[in-house]
């Protein structure tokens, strides 16, 4: 289940044409309303504001503005300010962006991408400077590029700009105040804590997610330390117990607003994330993904063993299909859980239309009745306050869940707290296994050799800018196993049958060793010289024989295997490395990775984490390059953040 772009797109409340109200849909109106929604998506009726980089409509501005921020990098607000940018200002960078955006261009660094979806993949913050006014100090930009863009007469000229101006100056003068005072009390707190541990405030992450997996805490303080007549602690000769001064009371009043504001944004991340699935191209990507589908397909369908009479939970079911093998293996009972009302809505219309859904009557002209399906809408977590599951009764926990680089989107949690709860002693969970790979690429897998020859021209400073901008950001995208040039690496091993949260969190050391057949453009035949240019991660994901007896399967993303919707994800180093798979006499006092001195192997230390903005990754990346006399060339730290 990897996200791209158009699966992170925030929304406001109300914004996007989803049923807010709570009540309950009725399956053919919603299946109706969803119909529509695809018809009119350009209805401008509807939706008037289009973003300025992909296909959702917004009925705000404001929203719309949010949305290009948080989900493609695009900070309208602070390129207004940063650079004076008056009324005509504003409309010609509009339709600027519109017209790169149309090109498959990015607005900010030109980089000329394949399709939209490579462009929205590419998208990155960009450093403001008033050069940039020059990519759009053209009159011609005066002109709407698209016609009836209600944006372009959404915004003021002086007075809302005066007043954000005013607002920000307050903002940041009482933030900085309240950072100063919590430096001078961090001390303090920090050792009242460790005493008070036993007993603490918590913020919630998301009231409705009684969790780990999908929700997060700040600690605010121990409550026993605010207030508190019975206990007192004395730290550094000072008395914190109810003397606890009224400094450090409002700091932590202010802490626990902070983590309330933290949790208002996660609880939006959700809304976006789960929101965003309810576009019916994701899931046609996903559908027409013929590795993923097969892969799942073979490891129901062809175990009738394991599914017969069993009863089993899919933990984002999307369009039920899943849920549907599940209950033509046999399955007793299928619960299909969703967190996006919509798709829940088109999932129970395809199982009533199949026969499937649970307490409906067969369809006219069905084949089959099981009526075994249950479509429940909510996050996995929450589902209980919807439907009644006894712990531990779930024969089969089944789950497309993976994102890009294996961890993006943080639904594994998920996942794993499903199976915590309900799963069966000795339960099949599927898939059961996932596994990540690593690999160095060479130069062809960069943008380095389109750039040294555009229509006869040197353009090769162009390709040498993206390249170091590549070596800040990851991107996703199908890498050709012939630009691969080291042996493939085991980076970290899952079993999804035993693994706890906690273990989404690693780090693993690995080494790349040449391929004795790979050689660079312009290297040397005899001693194999290439240069690596980076890692690129893959993962593959095992149905095994544990649970899978009659038929296991695998489902690879590796760039060896078949095409997938979830590609590679590939990490530049800062410097090419040159490596030589076969021994050299060079100079001791020589840079090792270089020309003067190839590297024997390149030793790579991965650390992947979830990352403070919800249901993002971040990567770590420790380069080390090793000569054929041991000697070794460490780069600094990469920092990587797949969002």
């Amino acid at each position: 289940m990897a996200s791209n772009q158009d699966k992170t797109h925030n929304f406001e409340d109300s914004d996007v044409d989803i049923d807010e109200d709570g009540d309950e849909l009725d399956v053919d109106e919603a299946w109706n309303d969803w119909n529509a929604d695809e018809n009119d998506e350009n209805d401008d009726d509807d939706s008037e504001f289009k973003c300025l980089f992909c296909n959702f409509n917004f009925t705000s501005s404001d929203s719309m503005i949010q949305h290009c921020d948080s989900t493609h990098h695009f900070d309208f607000a602070c390129l207004k300010k940063s650079l004076g940018l008056d009324f005509y200002g504003c409309f010609k960078l509009v339709n600027y962006v519109r017209a790169m955006v149309a090109q498959n261009s990015c607005w900010s660094c030109g980089h000329q991408c394949k399709s939209n979806q490579e462009l929205l993949n590419h998208l990155h913050e960009t450093k403001v400077s008033q050069e940039m006014k020059l990519l759009w100090d053209d009159d011609r930009y005066l002109q709407p590029f698209m016609e009836g863009d209600s944006l372009l007469y959404s915004f003021d000229q002086d007075e809302d700009f005066e007043e954000d101006e005013c607002m920000q100056s307050v903002d940041e003068e009482e933030l900085s105040r309240i950072v100063g005072e919590a430096k001078k009390l961090s001390s303090i707190l920090g050792d009242v804590q460790k005493i008070c541990s036993d007993d603490e405030v918590m913020v919630d992450a998301d009231a409705s997610s009684p969790t780990d997996s999908n929700r997060e805490v700040t600690k605010v303080m121990p409550s026993t330390s605010i207030g508190s007549s019975s206990r007192e602690a004395v730290v550094n000769g000072v008395d914190v117990g109810r003397d606890l001064s009224d400094a450090m009371k409002k700091n932590l009043s202010l802490r626990a607003s902070f983590g309330r504001v933290a949790a208002s944004e996660i609880k939006k991340v959700n809304e976006s994330y789960f929101g965003s699935y309810s576009s019916f191209g994701i899931h046609r990507e996903m559908l027409s993904d013929k590795v993923r589908m097969d892969s799942y397909s073979q490891a129901i369908l062809k175990n009738p063993s394991l599914f017969g009479g069993a009863a089993v939970m899919d933990v984002g079911c999307g369009t039920g299909i899943l849920s549907l093998f599940a209950a033509q293996a046999g399955a007793s009972r299928v619960i299909a859980v969703d967190a996006s009302e919509k798709m829940v809505a088109v999932a129970s219309q395809i199982a009533k239309e199949n026969g499937f859904l649970r307490n409906a009557s067969t369809c006219k002209g069905s084949k089959q009745s099981s009526d075994v399906v249950e479509v429940v809408h909510g996050m996995i977590e929450d589902i209980e306050k919807t439907i009644s599951i006894k712990p531990h009764t779930i024969d089969v926990l089944l789950s497309e869940w993976m994102g890009y680089c294996l961890l993006y989107e943080s639904m594994l949690s998920s996942v794993l707290f499903a199976r915590d709860r309900w799963l069966k002693p000795g339960g099949a969970i599927l898939p059961d296994t996932a596994t990540m790979f690593a690999a160095g690429f060479g130069r062809g897998c960069t943008s380095l050799p389109f750039w040294e020859n555009v229509y006869g021209i040197d353009m090769s400073s162009v390709g040498k800018e993206l390249a170091k901008d590549a070596a800040e950001h990851p991107i996703v995208d199908f890498v050709d196993n012939n630009d691969i040039v080291t042996e493939t690496a085991s980076l970290k091993n899952f079993n999804l049958a035993t693994m706890k949260i906690e273990d989404m969190d690693f780090t693993s050391s690995i080494v790349l060793q040449p391929k004795s057949t790979s050689v660079a453009e312009s290297g040397d035949k005899k001693h194999g010289l290439t240069w690596c240019h980076g890692v690129v991660l893959w993962f593959d994901n095992g149905f095994t024989s544990r649970f899978c007896k009659e038929m296991s399967a695998n489902l690879s993303t590796s760039p060896y295997t078949p095409k997938t919707h979830w590609a590679q994800t590939i990490f530049t180093f800062r410097e090419p490395i040159l490596l030589s798979s076969g021994r050299l006499d060079v100079k001791s006092s020589a840079v090792v990775g270089t020309d003067s001195c190839p590297a024997s192997k390149i030793e790579v230390r991965i650390s992947i984490a979830r990352a403070p903005q919800h249901r993002a990754i971040d990567i770590s990346m420790e380069t080390s390059a090793v000569s054929h006399d041991c000697r070794r060339q460490a780069w600094p730290v990469q920092i990587f953040n797949l969002s």
